[in-house]
C-alpha cells in the first residue's frame, strides 16, 4: 500500500488531481488516464508513481483517512492526564468523522465507494486509531489512573463501545440526531470512570 505521507510533490499533485476529479465526477473518474489528462501529461508519468488504477485509488483513500488522524496525534502526545485525553480523543474522532460524513455527503459517498474497494487502507487506519488509544491507556496505567492488563485489547473494546458515534455508517444513519454529542459524553464518562475503578 502506498504511504501518502511520504510521496514526492509530483505524486501529491496527482492525488490532488484525482481528488478534484472525484469531487466533480465521482469515483469512476479516478483513473490513471483521467488524472494524466487533467494534468496535461502522459499516463506513463502517472504510472511511474502509481503502478495501477487500484494503487492510485488506494492512495487517495489513505490520504483522506490520514487527514482524520492528523488532528488526533497531538492529543496522544499531550501531557494532560490520560483520562481527559482518552475522552477528548474519542470525542474528537467522532467530531471529525461527523464533519466528513455530513459536511460534504456527495464527496463522502464517493470516498466510501473507494474505501469499500480498498480495505487494506481502512484496516491500516483502524490499526492507527487502536494504537493511539492503547498508547493513552498505557500512559494512564503508568500514571496510576487505572489498571489495564491488556491495553491493545482494551483499545479495541473502547472503540467498539463508541463505534456508533464515529463509524461512518452510523454517523450517516443518525445525521439528524442532535443528541448524539451529549450521548457520547455520557458514554465516555461511564467508560472512563469504569477504567478508573479497576484497581
Amino acid at each position: 500500500m502506498t504511504d501518502s505521507t511520504t510521496l514526492d510533490p509530483a505524486a501529491l499533485r496527482m492525488l490532488d488531481a484525482a481528488e478534484a476529479l472525484i469531487r466533480r465526477h465521482g469515483p469512476a473518474k479516478a483513473t490513471v488516464v483521467d488524472v494524466a489528462r487533467a494534468l496535461g501529461m502522459s499516463h506513463g508519468n502517472v504510472y511511474r508513481h502509481f503502478p495501477s488504477k487500484a494503487a492510485l485509488r488506494e492512495a487517495v483513500v489513505a490520504r483522506w483517512l490520514h487527514a482524520v488522524v492528523v488532528p488526533l496525534e497531538p492529543i496522544v502526545a499531550s501531557p494532560d492526564p490520560a483520562p481527559a485525553r482518552l475522552a477528548r480523543y474519542i470525542r474528537t474522532l467522532a467530531g471529525l468523522k461527523r464533519q466528513k460524513v455530513l459536511g460534504d455527503p456527495e464527496l463522502f459517498a464517493a470516498y466510501h465507494l473507494l474505501a469499500e474497494e480498498h480495505r487494506d487502507a481502512v484496516a491500516a487506519h483502524v490499526a492507527t486509531l487502536r494504537g493511539h488509544v492503547a498508547t493513552i491507556l498505557r500512559q494512564g496505567a503508568a500514571a496510576g489512573d487505572w489498571q489495564v492488563a491488556d491495553p491493545d485489547a482494551t483499545a479495541v473494546l473502547l472503540l467498539e463501545a463508541t463505534m456508533r458515534f464515529h463509524h461512518p455508517h452510523h454517523v450517516r444513519d443518525q445525521a439528524a440526531d442532535e443528541t448524539a454529542p451529549a450521548r457520547l459524553d455520557a458514554v465516555l464518562d461511564l467508560l472512563v470512570k469504569g477504567l478508573g475503578t479497576a484497581r
